[in-house]
């Protein structure tokens, strides 16, 4: 490729975004429900636990972090866990298979009214599925952050935020932008800025 091949791929990707994120506030509603519902959660002094797979792994980390240390405001720490680490998926891969890596840390880790949030661009995973339907069982509440059409998660799902798009790399950066809006909303709550 020449470099006017590239210039050509930047600028579309650039226009690929923004056209997506100039759309993205018709989930407004979604993402008020989903910050709602954290709230509550914490306020009842019970936990959020995240999870996906790959680039969606990242993001589980980076919302989990954002809560339990701070977004933008001083607070205190937000109960909340990315179920991802390398070590523990691979021995629970390595025993019971990688399908079962997420449920099988929930069966231990997540209880009744705990909110449990999968990501997951396509919404089809096993692994987030087998999660999602696991904690259901506990009668936690079940958050999914996904894309494409929903796929099965979304409509497993006690609320689903569906990036309504077929390409991966966009669905990643809208869910990137949702996560620090929803991490904006609860850390509000939790901080002085809504007490006066």
């Amino acid at each position: 490729m020449k470099d006017d091949d590239y210039e050509q791929l930047i600028t579309d990707s650039f226009s690929q975004s923004v056209s997506l994120l100039s759309e993205s506030a018709k989930y407004s509603k979604t993402i008020l429900e989903i910050s709602n519902m954290i709230v509550e959660c914490l306020k009842n002094n019970n936990k959020v636990v995240l999870f996906g797979n790959g680039g969606s792994a990242t993001d589980s980390d980076h919302f989990a972090t954002e809560l339990l240390g701070r977004y933008l405001l001083e607070r205190q720490s937000l109960a909340a866990i990315s179920i991802t680490n390398s070590a523990t998926i691979t021995a629970i891969g390595n025993d019971y298979g990688f399908e079962n890596i997420f449920s099988r840390q929930c069966e231990s880790l997540v209880n009744e009214n705990d909110v449990v949030i999968a990501i997951s661009t396509s919404g089809n995973s096993l692994n987030v599925l087998k999660g999602i339907k696991l904690s259901k069982k506990k009668n936690a509440k079940t958050i999914a952050i996904t894309g494409n059409d929903g796929g099965k998660l979304g409509k497993l799902s006690d609320i689903s935020l569906i990036v309504t798009s077929n390409s991966t790399p966009r669905i990643q950066e809208v869910h990137r932008i949702v996560i620090h809006i929803i991490c904006d909303i609860v850390e509000r709550e939790f901080s002085n800025v809504n007490s006066n």
